[in-house]
């Protein structure tokens, strides 16, 4: 099953990462697991620039659901140029979209992905409202 990624979406970070000998599995190209790796460390580094990082004695985001769709395949050596996206607000929720390309290859698409993200209190361990301050940078 393909989850397609809205066009409704707004662009909130970009990095790159380099693809490591290590990623790769025994067909030759990088593992299906390394594309979640990639996705959370773009999300943590944007979470981080927007001083939003987990933190599991207050309160901070966690992913309730992860998808990734693979189109084509990443072979070492490689830089990957991870898009996120933001997506619809909820009270305690928001989502977050990602598109995967080769660095150099603008607009050839080599995986797209997301998460629904959930502000939670972790002492309680439960959801609450999203900060306004978080809100207010979600929506701009």
């Amino acid at each position: 099953m393909r989850i397609d990624i809205p066009d409704d979406k707004k662009l909130v970070h970009e990095m790159v990462i380099p693809v490591r000998w290590s990623d790769m599995d025994a067909m030759g190209h990088v593992n299906n697991a390394n594309y979640f790796r990639y996705m959370e460390a773009a999300r943590i580094e944007w979470l981080s620039s927007i001083d939003c990082r987990p933190n599991a004695r207050g309160e901070g985001v966690v992913i309730v659901n992860a998808f990734c769709n693979f189109h084509r395949q990443f072979e070492y050596p490689a830089n990957v140029l991870i898009k996120t996206y933001v997506g619809a607000l909820g009270r305690t929720s928001f989502e977050t979209w990602v598109t995967m390309e080769k660095a150099g290859q603008p607009g050839e698409l080599y995986a797209s992905g997301g998460a629904t993200t959930v502000w939670v209190d972790a002492q309680a361990q439960k959801s609450v409202p999203l900060p306004g301050r978080l809100r207010q940078i979600l929506s701009e």
